[in-house]
């Protein structure tokens, strides 16, 4: 009997939770008049909004072609340090790749002329390069 009693009040504890929930909800208690509404275009120059509009899309434009160029430029210089640092005659710890286009400038140290003469052609061999520069010291 106990056990149905608690049943009952905790029945009617919930029934009456949710009414209040939802004639509240439904009442319009649980909105703010002070919350923002949706706002209007009374005022507002249009041809400024579209001037920096077209200067927000260009710099975006020019950032995005930058940040295309850079990855490009890593890809072909992480390619020629990969073929030198599988090549036995080249130590690729010692040898520097800046990549600009497709231009290649290669620098550092080698211990011999068939190591610079490796480096270059490994460089030159490389998709995407056009030219490359030599700065490499023979020991």
């Amino acid at each position: 009997m106990f056990r149905a009693l608690f049943r009952a009040v905790l029945l009617l504890i919930v029934v009456v939770a949710a009414a209040a929930y939802l004639l509240g909800w439904k009442g319009g208690y649980g909105r703010r008049d002070d919350a923002p509404r949706a706002v209007g275009t009374s005022g507002v120059n249009t041809e400024r909004a579209r001037e920096v509009g077209a200067k927000v899309g260009e710099q975006t434009a020019v950032v995005a072609n930058e940040a295309k160029r850079a990855l490009t430029d890593g890809q072909v210089t992480a390619k020629i340090k990969a073929k030198m640092a599988l090549d036995e005659t080249v130590k690729a710890l010692n040898v520097d790749v800046d990549t600009n286009g497709s231009t290649v400038t290669l620098s550092g140290v080698v211990e011999s002329t068939a190591q610079r003469d490796r480096a270059l052609q490994l460089a030159r061999e490389t998709a995407g390069v056009s030219t490359v520069v030599d700065h490499l010291r023979v020991r």
